[in-house]
C-alpha cells in the first residue's frame, strides 16, 4: 500500500477532465478535512471574540502572502518553466527555479521581519472595534501566522515545479496536509498553549504543505537550490507579469480586511460568523472552480504559445461548461438546504441557534456569488496563460474598490431604511433576528464577485473571441435543471418534517440528505431527457476509470 501511494505521486495526469477530477477529489477531501476544522473551531468557541481575534490575525500575513508570495504563484511560473523544458533546455529551467527561490526566500524574511515588528502599529487599523486586549490577543496571533505567508509562498513556488510536470497528484494532496496540521493544532496545541496553540497549528499547516512536494522535486532532480549568481533580467520579467496579479490579489485582501474591520465594529460574533459561511461557501469553489481552472492552465499555456486561438477559446468553453455544470446545482442546493448544512456543520457546543440562523443567513447570500467566483478563477488563468495580465488587475481591482463602497452604502442603507431591513430578513428569513446588519458584508462581496464575473467575461469575449452558442446553451440546461431540482428539494423538506425529528443532528442530516438527493436525481434526470452533453462526459470521464491508468515517471535526468 505505501509503495502504490508513493507511485502516485509520480502519476501524470494529461487530460483535463481526469486531472480536474483528480484536483476536484482531493478538494472536496481537504474541504472535509475543513469543514471539520471549522465544527471544532465553532463548537469550542461559538461565535465570539475568541474566533473573532483568530480570524482577524490573518489579515495581515493574507496581505503579505498576497502582495508578496504571489509573485511566484503558479499561474505565473508555469509558462516559464513549461517553456524551458518544451525546448530541452532543463539546466535553464533549473537555474530559474533557483533563482526564484532565493530572491524570494531573502524577501519574505526582511518583510516578515518588518512586519512583526510593525503589527502593533497597525492593529488599531486593521480591527478598530477590538478593546485594548483583544488587540493584544490580535498582535501576539498575527505574528506567529507570519510563518505562513513564507512557507506557503515557497510550497506555491515548488508547487509550480510539479504542475509543469503534471505531478498533480501530490499537489492536490497539498490542502489535506495543511488542514490535518490546523486540525493538530486545535485538538493539541490549543489546551497547551491557549489562543496562539490555533496559530501554531496554521504554521504546521504550512510546513506540511510545503514538505508534502519535496521527495517528488528531489525524484525529479528539480530541487531548488540558494545561488548567488542572480539572473536579474529573468527576474524582472517575472515580477513585471507577476505584478498586475499581485495587485490584484493585493485589493482583494484589503477588501476582505476592509470588510472584517467593519465587522470588528458590529456585534461580537459578526467576523466568526462572516468567515464561517465564507469557509463554507468556499466547497463548491475548491472543488469545482480551483480544480477545473487549475487543470486548464497548463493546457491553455501551451496551446496559446502554438498560436492556435480556436482551441485556446475552445478548452476554455469545455471549462466554462463543466464549471457551470457542477457549481450551479451545487448554489441552489446550498441554498435551500442552507439551514440544515449549518446545522450539521457547525450547529453544536457553544454555537448557539441565532449564530445557526445567521451563518445560514450569510451562506445563502455567499451562495449565490459561487459560479461566478468559479468563473474568474478560470477567466483569470486564461489570460495568464493568454500573457495579457492588465486586464485581469484592472477588472479586480476595480470590483475589489467597488465591493468597498457596496459595503458602506448597504451599512447606511440598513440603517436608515425600514424597507431594505425587512427585504434582507424576509429574504434570507432572520427578520426576527438581532443583529442582522452584519448580512451587509457578505451582500457586498457576492455582487462585487458578480460584477466582477461579467466585466471578466466581456472582456474576454472582446479579446479572444466569441464563445460558440453551446456555452450559452448548455448553461441554461444546467440552470433551469437546477432550479427544478432545488424546487423538489424544498418541497421533499417541507414534506420530511412530519417523518424526521428534526431535533437531533442526526434527524436534520437525515432530512437534508434525503431531500438533497432526491433534488440531486431530478436534476441529472433532466440533464440526462435533454440529452446534456456535459452529463455524458461525466458519465464517460468516469466509465474510464483514470485512476488504474499506468503510472509515468519522470526522467531521472530531468
Amino acid at each position: 500500500m505505501p509503495t502504490r501511494i508513493l507511485s502516485y505521486l509520480h502519476k501524470e495526469f494529461t487530460g483535463l477532465h481526469e486531472a480536474a477530477f483528480l484536483l476536484g477529489a482531493s478538494a472536496f477531501l481537504s474541504q472535509v478535512l475543513a469543514l471539520f476544522r471549522d465544527r471544532l473551531l465553532a463548537s469550542t468557541f461559538g461565535s465570539g471574540s475568541a474566533l473573532d481575534i483568530y480570524y482577524a490575525a490573518f489579515k495581515i500575513p493574507d496581505f503579505i502572502y498576497a502582495s508578496i508570495a504571489s509573485v511566484v504563484s503558479v499561474t505565473v511560473l508555469i509558462p516559464f518553466i513549461i517553456e524551458r523544458l518544451a525546448d530541452g533546455r532543463d539546466a535553464e529551467a533549473k537555474k530559474f527555479l533557483n533563482t526564484v527561490f532565493t530572491a524570494f526566500s531573502v524577501v519574505m524574511v526582511g518583510v516578515c521581519g518588518l512586519s512583526w515588528i510593525f503589527i502593533p502599529a497597525l492593529a488599531p487599523i486593521v480591527v478598530p472595534g477590538f478593546s485594548p486586549a483583544q488587540q493584544a490577543e490580535f498582535i501576539t496571533l498575527s505574528r506567529i501566522l507570519l510563518l505562513s505567508p513564507f512557507l506557503l509562498g515557497l510550497s506555491a513556488l515548488l508547487g509550480s515545479a510539479t504542475q509543469a510536470f503534471r505531478k498533480f497528484f501530490v499537489f492536490a494532496i497539498t490542502p489535506i496536509v495543511y488542514n490535518i496540521g490546523i486540525i493538530i493544532g486545535i485538538v493539541f496545541f490549543y489546551p497547551t498553549f491557549g489562543l496562539p496553540g490555533l496559530a501554531y497549528g496554521v504554521a504546521l499547516g504550512a510546513f506540511l504543505h510545503l514538505s508534502i512536494q519535496l521527495p517528488v522535486l528531489y525524484k525529479l532532480d528539480f530541487f531548488p537550490k540558494f545561488t548567488s549568481s542572480l539572473d536579474f533580467k529573468t527576474l524582472r520579467e517575472v515580477i513585471m507579469i507577476s505584478l498586475p496579479r499581485t495587485v490584484a490579489l493585493a485589493t482583494d485582501k484589503i477588501s476582505l480586511a476592509v470588510l472584517a474591520a467593519l465587522g470588528s465594529l458590529m456585534a461580537t460574533g459578526t467576523i466568526t460568523i462572516f468567515n464561517l459561511a465564507l469557509n463554507l461557501q468556499s466547497v463548491p469553489l475548491a472543488v469545482v472552480g480551483v480544480s477545473y481552472s487549475i487543470a486548464a492552465f497548463p493546457a491553455l499555456a501551451q496551446i496559446f504559445s502554438k498560436g492556435d486561438m480556436a482551441e485556446f477559446r475552445s478548452k476554455v468553453e469545455t471549462a466554462i461548461r463543466h464549471i457551470v455544470f457542477w457549481s450551479v446545482p451545487a448554489t441552489v442546493l446550498f441554498i435551500v438546504l442552507r439551514a440544515q448544512i449549518i446545522r450539521v456543520i457547525y450547529g453544536a457546543g457553544r454555537f448557539d441557534w441565532s449564530d445557526t440562523r445567521l451563518t445560514a443567513a450569510a451562506l445563502a447570500i455567499f451562495a449565490v456569488s459561487v459560479v461566478a467566483q468559479s468563473l474568474i478563477l478560470l477567466f483569470v488563468r486564461a489570460y495568464y496563460a493568454g500573457g495579457k495580465t492588465m486586464r485581469p488587475l484592472m477588472v479586480n481591482a476595480g470590483t475589489s474598490i467597488l465591493t468597498i463602497i457596496f459595503a458602506f452604502v448597504f451599512i447606511k442603507w440598513f440603517e436608515v431604511s425600514e424597507m431594505f431591513r425587512q427585504i434582507i430578513g424576509i429574504t434570507v428569513r432572520v427578520s426576527d433576528v438581532s443583529d442582522t446588519v452584519m448580512l451587509t458584508l457578505p451582500l457586498a462581496y457576492s455582487l462585487g464577485y458578480i460584477v466582477n464575473a461579467i466585466l471578466l467575461w466581456i472582456y474576454f469575449v472582446k479579446d479572444f473571441g466569441n464563445f460558440s452558442s453551446p456555452v450559452i446553451k448548455s448553461c441554461m440546461q444546467v440552470l433551469g435543471a437546477s432550479l427544478a431540482g432545488g424546487f423538489v428539494t424544498y418541497l421533499a423538506l417541507n414534506a420530511s418534517q412530519g417523518f424526521l425529528s428534526l431535533h437531533t443532528t442526526f434527524g436534520v442530516f437525515s432530512q437534508g440528505f434525503v431531500s438533497g438527493i432526491i433534488g440531486i436525481l431530478v436534476i441529472i434526470a433532466i440533464l440526462r431527457a435533454i440529452k446534456n452533453k456535459e452529463l455524458n462526459v461525466v458519465a464517460d470521464t468516469l466509465h474510464h476509470k483514470f485512476w488504474k491508468e499506468k503510472v509515468v515517471v519522470a526522467e531521472q535526468n530531468l
